[in-house]
């Protein structure tokens, strides 16, 4: 949203819409950060969402950048705020990011040269890292343990 604003600052319109979407997540990520991902704290904002639903998404857009952003939102409505019906499920997705950034930089030096079992084989490796990064144990470590549980490490 950002550089389509960046490139489109004339266009009133999709203004708004980028107002209206900052205004709300703004309000909800305080809550947040105050109170936690709890569903009895953010279940007040879903009467904010189906507003701006209703005075920027179904609106009929002009320009085609607000209408393909209409749509987008149309799209995902049913997944875009989830989070406000379930305690502690996160309201952004930087976990998943952060966890298929090293596939991602694996597949770059690899030159996409993979068979199933190497990506199979990868993916466990580096499952078990990254657990051992969020946990705070050093993946060299907990393979030279032979433990076969995380857990049990930690212990």
């Amino acid at each position: 949203m950002n550089s389509d604003l960046f490139t489109n600052q004339f266009n009133e319109e999709y203004k708004i819409l980028v107002q209206g979407f900052s205004d709300l997540m703004i309000d909800i990520v305080n809550t947040i950060d105050k109170m936690g991902l709890r569903k009895r704290y953010l279940k007040k904002y879903k009467k904010d969402v189906d507003r701006f639903y209703k005075q920027i998404i179904y609106k009929n857009g002009e320009t085609e950048l607000m209408i393909t952003w209409q749509k987008r939102f149309k799209k995902n409505e049913g997944k875009l705020f989830t989070f406000l019906d379930h305690d502690g499920c996160p309201w952004n997705n930087n976990n998943a990011e952060h966890a298929i950034i090293p596939f991602a930089i694996y597949r770059t030096y690899r030159d996409a040269h993979f068979s199933e079992k190497s990506i199979k084989e990868y993916l466990t490796l580096l499952s078990i890292q990254q657990t051992c990064k969020y946990r705070g144990v050093k993946f060299l470590d907990f393979l030279r343990s032979g433990t076969e549980s995380i857990e049990d490490f930690c212990k």
